[in-house]
């Protein structure tokens, strides 16, 4: 009964959230409190709900002062180098903005982080998306596939928990999977390739100028017909009246402030820009990123630290802290609520016992003759599992139990830690992972949008990365 009652949880969740009849925090909070009733622990609801929340909550603060670093960061310039590299080679050609997104979100995501992957990769790119008109689920969903790729390195998160359930080096697991997560890093440019193509097609190819000219245009006429709004009708780009970008060459590599979007994308010109402190926020940077990897402090107490010594540093005056903390406090607080709002709904799951008996059926229903292939089961279970529940319920829960089938049938550990990590592409866009807040919040996108276009392409791609593993003998 929990079993049926569990995946119709997520099914609701799911279908009201893609059809729209729901914001995802409504859905989040009232469907699994409405499911906790069904299931008759309607007055254990505040118990899960607060053992939900304390298991988040260093999640929401790591979160929370993750964007306002990252975000100084962008302000005073810190990754403008790199950005403007990226961007000079898109131009204003939609199939290299596509392209141009996933690569920027591969390269960022050596970080291991995705809520910064995000951040940058939305910085950087939102501003063209708007200005060209072209289809933000696009970014969206290549950003995230290409993050969901790199999410396996051995900092990231999964790898180190598939080592700590099995007690395996998480080494011993990576470096053989290189080959077949290159295969899938591949497989998600070639399709930021082919929607860009598509992209291209729908829309054409404009210089960074002509974009211009044509919202000037538009706006005139917006203006003339009484509409006086002095911003592009329809477009919600946002971009300032009269902004013209540097050079005027059309090179793509000054994409002008936003005003909706709540930062600013590469403004050569910006008041926030610190060119004197460039190396000492790239040393601070270094040294954040250094002390995560060796777990010098927990992550949160890192990112605090970080935020603090970033806008003390930048911005002496506390009145210019205090616009710098307000300019990111929409996305703070857009994530922190989102990621409250899932712990009531992990708490739910866990608490009732449904992640549990889920997790049962999947493995009792495997059948025998399968055995000798468990780490191809795993692989293929990856997919819904680390979709529908949050990585530590899948490599601490069920990893366990599947590894132990395996090794019954002579499947390897080894094996079956890799073939874990097939599922990471789809895993980061599950309304479990707050990081996915971050890039639908920032590039306002809806959920059930970002949803309904990612999920089959993720699924390929975590399917590219099996059949690899397979071919190459890894898994």
């Amino acid at each position: 009964m929990l079993t049926i009652l569990g995946f119709t949880m997520i099914a609701t969740f799911l279908v009201l959230i893609m059809l729209k009849k729901m914001s995802p925090i409504a859905a989040l909070v009232l469907i699994p409190a409405l499911f906790c009733v069904f299931v008759g622990k309607g007055a254990h609801l505040g118990d899960y709900v607060i053992d939900g929340v304390s298991t988040l909550a260093p999640t929401a603060a790591m979160l929370m002062f993750a964007i306002v670093y990252f975000g100084v960061m962008i302000d005073v310039g810190l990754f403008d180098p790199i950005v403007r590299g990226i961007l000079r080679f898109c131009k204003a050609d939609p199939m290299r903005i596509v392209v141009g997104t996933a690569v920027l979100a591969a390269i960022v995501s050596l970080d291991g982080d995705g809520s910064t992957t995000f951040m940058i990769t939305v910085s950087a790119m939102y501003p063209l998306y708007k200005r060209l008109k072209m289809s933000l689920v696009v970014m969206t969903g290549v950003a995230a596939m290409a993050n969901g790729v790199m999410n396996t390195l051995p900092w990231g998160g999964p790898t180190a928990r598939a080592a700590t359930a099995l007690k395996l080096d998480a080494g011993d697991i990576f470096v053989p999977m290189i080959p077949a997560l290159l295969v899938g890093l591949l497989g998600v440019f070639f399709l930021a390739y082919v929607l860009g193509l598509r992209e291209r097609k729908r829309l054409g190819v404009l210089t960074l100028d002509e974009a211009l000219e044509q919202e000037e245009a538009e706006e005139t006429e917006t203006v003339l017909v009484g509409a006086g709004s002095g911003t592009v009708a329809g477009s919600g780009s946002g971009f300032e009246k009269g902004a013209r970008p540097a050079g005027g060459s059309g090179s793509g590599t000054d994409a002008d402030a936003t005003e909706d979007g709540g930062f600013q994308g590469l403004d050569p010109h910006r008041p926030t820009l610190r060119p004197k402190l460039y190396w000492f926020n790239a040393l601070l940077t270094v040294a954040l990123l250094t002390a995560m990897i060796t777990e010098l402090l927990p992550i949160p107490v890192l990112f605090l630290l970080g935020a603090a010594i970033a806008l003390t540093v930048n911005f002496p005056h506390i009145p210019d802290q205090k616009a710098r903390i307000a300019a990111h406090a929409d996305n703070v607080l857009n994530v922190s609520g989102m990621v409250f709002a899932a712990a009531v709904f992990t708490g739910v799951l866990q608490g009732t016992g449904m992640v549990d008996h889920m997790a049962k059926w999947l493995v009792d229903i495997i059948p025998d003759a399968m055995g000798p292939h468990m780490a191809l089961v795993t692989g293929v279970l990856s997919l819904p599992l680390t979709y529908f529940m949050s990585n530590d319920g899948f490599y601490f829960g069920v990893l366990p139990v599947l590894a132990e089938a395996g090794a019954a049938h002579g499947v390897s550990p080894l094996e079956m830690a890799r073939a874990s990590l097939v599922g990471q592409p789809l895993h980061m866009s599950s309304p479990l992972v707050p990081a996915v807040y971050v890039l639908v919040g920032m590039a306002k996108v809806e959920f059930g949008d970002h949803t309904r276009f990612v999920v089959k392409w993720a699924a390929l791609t975590c399917l590219l990365i099996l059949g690899a593993g397979f071919l190459f003998g890894i898994i």
